[in-house]
Parts: structure tokens; C-alpha cells; sequence
């Protein structure tokens, strides 16, 4: 296995991973949106290549923001998203995804990085406390249908 950027052959993969971390059908919209992340000079992508077959076996997006809570700094790193295929888990493979993506904030002088999950998703906050990300904030979103 390797940890390296992503490739434009790399596409269909993506799209398997984010489907499988989102849980939905990928609409048009999210593919504007990985189309713009693949465009973007403060973004980046990193997967994991399976040395038997090259196939993938995760991913994580990283990219700049100006305004993170619970960072002092700005910009900030922070992780877009991270998906690992179940049966490379618990293994350090998320790990090296989130540390080539830190290796990356860094080379641009960020000094912090960012992330989030959902709050109920109790595997994403211990991977996430288990690479040294710390827990500052819950928040409830609401919204009005008007």
C-alpha cells in the first residue's frame, strides 16, 4: 500500500469511496464539487493505492479555510473528508491519509488543522482523538422550511 496524490484514473475509485462515506448517491452536485476540489490551488486529494491490484482503498481531501472553531490561526488546514474501505481499517492507513494531509497544511505554513463529523459518528471521533485530533466544540444545526 501507498499513500500518494490523486490521479485523474483515480476518478471512479473516488466516486465509490465518497458514495460509501456519505451513505447517498453521488448527485450532480457533488460532482461540481469534487470537479472544483480537484481545481482548486488550496486543495488537495490523497489515496491509498493497493499495491496488488492498484485499486484504492481510501482517500482524504484537505484543503484551506479562513475561519475554523477552535483554531486560533488563519488559514487553516482542514479535512474535507476521509474514507477508508472497511477491510484496511484500524490498520494506520487512515492515519497516514490524515498525515500526508498535515505533511501538506504544513508545507503551505498552516499551523493548525481542522476537521469535523457528524455527531453520532462515534468511529470517526475515536479515529480522529486516536491521530491526535482534540474535541472542541458540538453543535446542533437546525433549520426552518419556509
Amino acid at each position: 500500500m501507498k499513500i500518494r496524490r490523486f490521479a485523474d484514473t483515480d476518478w471512479n475509485e473516488w466516486l465509490r469511496m465518497s458514495g460509501s462515506l456519505f451513505a447517498s448517491e453521488i448527485l450532480q452536485s457533488d460532482l461540481e464539487e469534487m470537479r472544483r476540489t480537484l481545481l482548486r490551488e488550496d486543495a488537495v486529494v490523497f489515496v491509498i493505492e493497493r499495491a496488488e491490484s492498484g485499486s484504492l482503498g481510501g482517500y482524504v481531501e484537505a484543503g484551506a479555510r479562513s475561519i475554523v472553531d477552535g483554531c486560533s490561526s488563519s488559514p487553516v488546514g482542514y479535512i474535507e473528508a476521509w474514507y477508508v474501505d472497511p477491510d484496511l481499517r484500524r490498520v494506520g492507513y487512515g492515519r497516514a491519509l490524515l498525515e500526508a494531509a498535515e505533511d501538506w497544511a504544513r508545507s503551505r505554513g498552516y499551523s493548525e488543522m481542522g476537521s469535523d463529523a457528524l455527531i453520532d459518528n462515534e468511529v470517526s471521533h475515536a479515529a480522529h482523538q486516536g491521530s491526535g485530533y482534540e474535541i472542541v466544540d458540538r453543535v446542533v444545526t437546525f433549520r426552518k422550511h419556509l
